[in-house]
């Protein structure tokens, strides 16, 4: 039988703000609030890896200036999703 009919219980706006906005500064850290651990490891090394783009691609020569905005979009991506995500799953486990 479906579920879809069947009334949930209410979300919480001020779990998943307090799990979302710190991940919007720093890409993890709503995750670890929720505890979920590996999922933070993988913010944290993805916008480390764009970080490392951005400053050492940046020297590259011919491409470095691709190579330094891609790491910049990839950094501000994680940001995003991070924030979002811990939003989200802060008001699930609400």
């Amino acid at each position: 039988m479906s579920k879809a009919l069947v009334r949930r219980g209410r979300t919480s706006n001020t779990r998943g703000l307090v799990s979302g906005v710190p991940s919007l500064f720093i890409p993890g850290s709503g995750q670890v609030i929720n505890g979920e651990g590996d999922k933070a490891l993988g913010m944290a090394a993805v916008w480390l890896g764009g970080a490392a783009l951005a400053v050492l691609g940046g020297g590259l020569p011919l491409i470095g200036g691709l190579a330094a905005w891609i790491g910049g979009t990839v950094m501000t991506g994680t940001h995003i999703i991070s924030g979002a995500d811990g939003f989200i799953q802060g008001r699930k486990k609400g």
